[in-house]
């Protein structure tokens, strides 16, 4: 019997149970075939190809200029690594809003194009119409509520959201519409740890928080900034498990330095 006939692959089911055993899931992104493969042999249930690699791996500012294409790139090389996580992969900016046909290509093509298990999509009731025939065309829909970063310039910041009891109710209502649907899985991103734990509570499907408490079902981080790569992002629910900013950094340099001295490469490194 092959080792890779032994893994386990994580399935939307499987993270149904996790749920109801009151197992935690484990959430990271990856956007790239290297670091998914370390990220899914670490044992990690659910790598989401983020539109976050607008930021950390393109540079730029917000997640909107990212492109479905470049997304499919992203996707597509972390699907070769991985064996045994869930891969979800973003819908991005302008790729589903305000029309469910479009929503549907977009999404067939990430599925064909890239091998993923499912795509997530911001949004409550808005989106409705898009998650129903995305489902209906048997593709797995996980929700994001809560701060939804491709909305930033209409909430024009980056603060916690649904402090206001409005806000909480609208939430709270749109999870629950998003788990009447049949989304597998719904993030929640910087809102207030007990109303997280009161939707965690009020649907049937797991949630996965980010700055939402420990009262969820998951969490999920990105891996440049958990990893420590990304210094200049700090907010308060980030966790830095290494600090790989500096310890690449002292590699580069000391690279850089056995290069000048001529120490680099030495005769055992040399082919004659």
């Amino acid at each position: 019997m092959s080792v890779h006939s032994e893994i386990k692959k994580v399935t939307t089911h499987k993270l149904l149970e996790m749920k109801h055993k009151g197992e935690k899931i484990s959430m990271l992104t990856a956007y790239d075939y290297s670091l998914a493969k370390i990220v899914d042999e670490a044992g990690i249930d659910i790598i989401l190809v983020g539109d976050s690699a607008s930021n950390v791996m393109a540079g730029y500012e917000t997640t909107l200029p990212i492109t479905l294409d470049q997304m499919i790139y992203h996707a597509a090389s972390v699907v070769r690594a991985v064996k045994r996580a869930l891969v979800v992969v973003d819908l991005p900016f302008g790729s589903y809003q305000g029309n469910s046909k479009e929503a549907l290509q977009s999404t067939i093509r990430i599925m064909k194009e890239t091998g993923g298990h499912a795509i997530k999509m911001e949004g409550g009731a808005e989106i409705g119409e898009s998650i129903t025939r995305i489902l209906s065309a048997g593709v797995p829909v996980m929700g994001h509520l809560g701060l939804t970063p491709q909305s930033i310039y209409k909430f024009g910041t980056y603060n916690v959201r649904a402090k206001e009891e409005a806000e909480a109710k609208k939430l709270l209502e749109d999870a629950m519409l998003l788990d009447k649907l049949g989304c597998f899985a719904l993030v929640l991103e910087k809102i207030p740890a007990m109303l997280a734990k009161q939707v965690a509570e009020s649907v049937s499907i797991p949630v996965i928080g980010i700055g939402a408490g420990p009262y969820v079902d998951g969490q999920v981080l990105v891996l440049h900034d958990m990893l420590g790569i990304n210094k200049d992002f700090s907010p308060r629910f980030l966790r830095r498990y290494a600090d790989l900013n500096s310890i690449i950094h002292q590699a580069v340099e000391k690279y850089i330095e056995d290069v000048k001295n001529k120490d680099f490469p030495n005769e055992k490194e040399s082919y004659f």
